[in-house]
């Protein structure tokens, strides 16, 4: 397990090589009288040259960095840093400095004085890493050791909150499973404590803290990590509640990127999941190389006029600066669900419509890609047709084809209106942009287990009653995501997603033990009683989705057999138009271009059925549903 972290090393460093490293070796004292094993690579320092120190803090063993070092490679003789790794108390070199429940936040205080205090120091230190190695940038930061200067976490968050571990009440069970693959041993105090108590709302107390933090941030983080969220909370804490000296100071990196630790794909990689992004590599170093040169070296680079924020607008695959994010300008918008299996500006028209599907947690919905940890797992934007959409076991709602791009900044979410003739069950939903070429590439997702619905503490559980329907909101992680012209946006609606999230055993049972499963019969509402629809904060400007399905067409005879008969309406004789026709399931079944007259005769060939019928000028739409016999 621990080889995931030696690729990632290797893989961000700038340049490869056989050549090992060779380290002075050290061991630093702490306050409880322990000793912490030490790596140092030091530059030339012959005539008492001295130099800044980049602090490493890490539970996946110092040694890995014999190969290579983040920003230099190997090419240690002629970096501007000293660089000095140190493993965790408990871990490798450190095993024997094991103390239970020792804040570690204390050891990053005393490796950063040690090291200030050593000859070859020029008193100032930083901190770089990524995922735990973040995480323990901000425990150091917080005890304000007086020679620490800056920090780079990359993402990374301090918060040990309730929904990190439990999102919408239900597991995340394949990132359990990797944190005791990777020796911190969190399962057994994690599924004792299975709903929200005394001992979460401690954990969250003292683990978000952006008032203790008193040197600048840079903040490295992806869209498709698995603690945006966090890292964003953390990020906003601490422009308002820092000191203040460093309060305008903190910036943010947000790209397009994966967790990483195993695979291609890493933070900076171009390659992310099945996508590319080749204009995002090398972001996160180049940054990183400015902001130590600024706070470290007194380079005047330009790095204190940048903006705020820095991120990646995935789709549009441009890099955008601001000083606040989301952007001014973006606002919520509901997609509302139709029977059809079309998502849509408004809701469906009558007040019976539904969809439904049987969940079988001996058979669940597969994860495919995704804020995922755990080795087996693919990482990223993965096409979910195959796997995932193929499934009797799912719902499927995709607008028609956008005519103009959609740009999305902000927390997208479902609201559904369900029922199921089980007690408790979970609802999940699959957030895809889906491609000219069919593909439906995964953006984001997000689970609702049903018990919780009221909150998450035990006195919040309420099992469902059949025949009863409940209102569940389902929150997905933020993204900055554009949705271009040519493309659909799609919701899947399942309940599972499985091993991201545990697997619902339908029988209203104690949670994530072994026993028998039940097969739930689960129902979304579609109707304008019921209408289920997708929150997405979508930027306003004049040709928005709200500006389709404005009038409906009129044509005759409907129902039909052979031939339809179409009115242009009249504002629209003389334009170029194309005509569009949707089948139940969202996909387009039949198409004309180039419409022009006073009416038009088609004859689709299509089987008996419902559909919806599209009428296109370029801007806008107007649409009917037709009938099939």
């Amino acid at each position: 397990m621990k080889n995931l972290i030696f690729i990632f090393f290797i893989l961000a460093s700038v340049s490869i090589s056989a050549q090992i490293l060779t380290p002075a070796i050290d061991s630093i004292p702490t306050q409880d009288g322990k000793k912490l094993a030490a790596d140092i690579y030091l530059p030339d320092t012959s005539g008492g040259k001295t130099y800044p120190t980049i602090l490493i803090h890490t539970p996946y063993n110092r040694l890995f960095y014999r190969w290579s070092l983040p920003l230099v490679g190997t090419d240690i003789a002629n970096s501007p840093f000293i660089f000095v790794i140190v493993d965790w108390r408990c871990f490798y070199g450190s095993a024997a400095a094991c103390a239970g429940s020792y804040d570690r936040g204390l050891d990053g205080y005393d490796a950063v004085e040690w090291i200030s205090a050593m000859p070859w120091s020029d008193g100032q230190v930083a901190t770089w890493g990524p995922s735990a190695l973040g995480k323990i940038q901000f425990e150091t930061a917080k005890h304000n050791p007086p020679h620490l200067v800056c920090c780079v976490p990359l993402v990374a968050a301090p918060q040990m909150m309730y929904e990190v571990y439990f999102p919408g009440g239900c597991a995340r069970e394949e990132y359990i499973d990797q944190l005791d693959a990777l020796g911190y041993g969190m399962s057994p105090i994690l599924y004792a404590n299975t709903h929200y108590n005394l001992l979460w709302a401690y954990s969250e107390s003292t683990t978000f803290y952006p008032d203790s933090i008193h040197v600048p941030m840079l903040m490295i983080g992806g869209w498709y990590d698995h603690n945006p969220n966090e890292g964003i909370a953390i990020f906003e804490g601490m422009r308002l509640q820092s000191d203040i000296a460093v309060r305008d100071k903190h910036k943010i990196l947000m790209g397009p990127w994966v967790h990483g630790g195993h695979g291609a794909a890493q933070v900076g990689t171009s390659l992310q999941g099945q996508l590319s992004y080749p204009a995002a590599a090398g972001w996160q170093d180049s940054l990183t190389w400015r902001f130590f040169g600024y706070y470290l070296l007194g380079e005047a680079n330009g790095y204190d006029t940048l903006n705020t924020w820095m991120y990646f607008q995935m789709g549009e695959d441009n890099w955008h600066s601001t000083s606040q994010w989301p952007e001014s300008g973006y606002n919520d918008f509901q997609l509302y669900m139709h029977a059809s299996g079309l998502l849509m500006s408004d809701q469906a028209p009558n007040t019976i419509d539904s969809l439904s599907f049987n969940y079988n947690p001996a058979d669940p919905s597969p994860t495919v890609g995704g804020p995922t940890l755990r080795t087996d797992q693919l990482q990223g934007p993965y096409d979910q047709t195959d796997s995932v959409e193929s499934r009797n076991d799912i719902l499927v709602f995709t607008t028609p084809e956008l005519s103009f791009d959609v740009a999305v900044q902000g927390y997208p979410k479902c609201i559904l209106y369900v029922s199921s003739d089980r007690k408790d069950t979970d609802f999940a939903v699959r957030l895809t942009d889906v491609y000219p070429d069919g593909r439906s590439m995964l953006l984001l997702d997000g689970i609702h287990r049903m018990r919780f619905r009221n909150g998450y503490q035990v006195s919040d559980t309420a099992f469902m009653q059949t025949g009863n329907v409940y209102q569940v909101e389902i929150e997905m992680n933020p993204t900055s995501h554009t949705f271009v012209a040519g493309h659909k946006i799609r919701v899947d609606i399942s309940s599972a997603n499985y091993p991201r999230f545990n697997a619902n055993m339908n029988d209203g049972g104690e949670m994530y033990v072994s026993g028998d499963t039940l097969i739930a019969h689960n129902t979304v509402f579609c109707n304008s009683t019921y209408p289920s629809h997708l929150l997405l904060p979508l930027m306003s400007y004049p040709s928005t989705i709200s500006e389709m399905e404005t009038e409906k067409l009129n044509v005759y005879p409907n129902p039909f057999t052979d031939v339809l008969n179409l009115e242009i309406p009249g504002d629209w004789q003389g334009q170029n138009l194309r005509l569009e026709i949707y089948g139940e399931d969202g996909k387009l079944v039949y198409s004309q271009e180039s419409l022009t007259g006073n009416a038009v005769q088609v004859s689709p060939t299509l089987a008996s059925g419902q559909y919806l019928m599209i009428l296109w000028n370029g801007e806008f739409s107007k649409s009917c549903i037709i009938q099939r016999y």
